[in-house]
């Protein structure tokens, strides 16, 4: 009976885990201070602008290393992450110094950029579905002039990495399985879902 007891008790703790959807490998405090901040700027803007998705938004840390979940789907009405992958940076971005990134709004650059965007309308490029962004900041304001999308692509790994992946031309870059995830989301929502990246 005891047994049967020690089961039950593991298996309803393991339900109780695996249903908190949150980082996959505990965040540390700096992490977790930072997307905090920028769920408020958020919800502070969409406040006040109501022409955006109000229920939904994506993050991108660019301070947590490629090689691990970076990109976060984020439900701000039950204020918890329901989803998250890899996402490629631009590969302009390095600077020789490892986890050391630069980031610039300049055509050519092959930089991130950071700040928000709108994830706007699809269209079928050289990787398949894309969606366009179109930059809300100083800081990514020519991420249309630039072709700055948001796609796919086969070299980025599904599972997280202890190394680096593939970098892109200063595109958020995932993994086709997540992009698949994400689109129904992009796809279903009446309204343009915002997406942060920040460092």
């Amino acid at each position: 009976m005891r047994i049967f007891n020690l089961i039950l008790v593991l298996i309803v703790s393991g339900a109780f885990i695996s249903s908190k959807p949150y980082f996959k490998d505990e965040p540390n405090s700096l992490e977790i201070e930072r997307i905090n901040f920028r769920i408020d700027e958020m919800k502070s803007m969409l406040n006040s602008n109501s022409k955006y998705n109000s229920k939904i938004a994506f993050f991108v840390d660019m301070r947590i290393p490629s090689g691990k979940n970076r990109f976060f789907v984020y439900d701000l009405q039950n204020n918890k992450i329901i989803d998250q992958g890899l996402v490629a940076h631009g590969c302009g971005s390095e600077t020789g110094i490892k986890g050391d990134l630069k980031f610039s709004n300049v055509p050519n650059s092959n930089c991130t950029s950071l700040g928000r965007y709108a994830i706007g309308s699809n269209y079928n490029g050289i990787f398949g579905k894309a969606y366009r962004l179109s930059g809300l900041d100083e800081t990514n304001s020519n991420a249309f002039k630039r072709a700055i999308v948001l796609h796919h692509y086969s070299a980025v790994p599904y599972e997280e990495q202890d190394h680096y992946i593939s970098r892109s031309h200063g595109c958020p870059m995932v993994n086709e399985q997540f992009f698949k995830r994400i689109e129904k989301i992009i796809d279903a929502s009446k309204s343009n879902i915002l997406l942060d990246i920040y460092y």
